[in-house]
């Protein structure tokens, strides 16, 4: 058989939910379309259900991961970023495609979206000391602040920047300890579905990142009333949504980052540690001070 009469294998995108590829159980799906409204792909189109199912996942890991040392932690997420370059021009086409970038503009964000995993990695065993330490104390005892990760954390991805964006937001959430439940861009789910393969072949656990697509709404409504998720980021809803998200998760009292209009170019832009702390808690041990023996030495 020539190539000219050769059939290309279609692929056929899943979920990734604890470290597997389920289709909806639902059944659905939906067209995924480029910029000039030609047909790309079918993508799943997750039912509560599946949120559901994303949630149970992300707890069963939330253990292991942030118990995890925050330097193993690193190691990871700077696999992920090696093996993001190795499938650098899958991504290039994906993101140009879903976004109707050039190839240049498409290579310069999948770049931009390997240096970010880099830099959060990076950071890993290092938000600890910037925002802990000893605190000083009027008294014969001495206290302790460090972070620990907040729980399950559901991300409402970016609509417009389904790569670089959408990396922006899930880094810090795992880099920090934290398990994430992430709803990829309902027009440009493919990059964040194509993702998961990456995390699914990395050493990163099953279940500490979960990805959905589908209708964004559908999907982050039981997200943000369920009472096993410890906190939303809002950086991909719309003002009509954000305002109901936000409504339904004051019902366990979530901890909600609200979306800040942000544009292609301004992700960008070098990040600050704002991320990093968004989803982060602060344990303050005390302790009592007192003399070793005849030394008269403090603990």
């Amino acid at each position: 058989m020539s190539d000219a009469t050769r059939l290309s294998v279609l692929k056929t995108y899943k979920l990734y939910v604890g470290g597997k590829f389920p289709r909806s159980e639902s059944g659905r799906v939906y067209e995924v379309k480029d910029s000039k409204g030609n047909w790309l792909a079918n993508a799943p189109q997750a039912s509560r259900k599946d949120a559901r199912d994303a949630v149970v996942a992300a707890r069963k890991a939330f253990g292991a991961w942030s118990g995890a040392t925050a330097y193993n932690r690193g190691q990871i997420l700077y696999r992920i970023a090696e093996m993001l370059e190795g499938r650098r021009d899958q991504f290039v086409r994906e993101v140009a495609d879903a976004e109707g970038l050039s190839k240049s503009r498409s290579a310069a964000v999948v770049d931009a979206t390997i240096d970010r995993w880099v830099w959060y990695a990076g950071w890993t065993d290092k938000i600890a000391q910037v925002v802990g330490g000893g605190n000083p104390v009027a008294g014969p005892f001495f206290n302790l602040s460090s972070p620990e990760p907040t729980g399950v954390v559901a991300v409402v991805a970016p609509q417009e920047s389904s790569f670089l964006g959408l990396v922006s937001v899930v880094a810090p959430v795992i880099a920090t300890g934290n398990t994430a439940v992430v709803i990829a861009s309902e027009r440009s789910p493919l990059p964040a579905l194509s993702l998961g393969e990456v995390l699914a072949t990395s050493d990163l656990p099953g279940g500490v990142v979960n990805v959905l697509s589908g209708r964004t709404a559908e999907i982050a409504a039981p997200l943000a009333a369920h009472q096993d998720v410890n906190a939303i980021d809002l950086a991909g809803a719309d003002d009509v949504l954000a305002k109901e998200l936000e409504i339904a998760a004051a019902d366990n009292l979530k901890r909600v980052l609200r979306p800040q209009p942000v544009d292609d170019a301004g992700w960008f832009a070098k990040p600050g540690i704002e991320r990093l702390t968004a989803f982060l808690e602060t344990k303050t041990v005390w302790h009592p001070t007192g003399s070793l023996g005849a030394s008269g030495s403090s603990y």
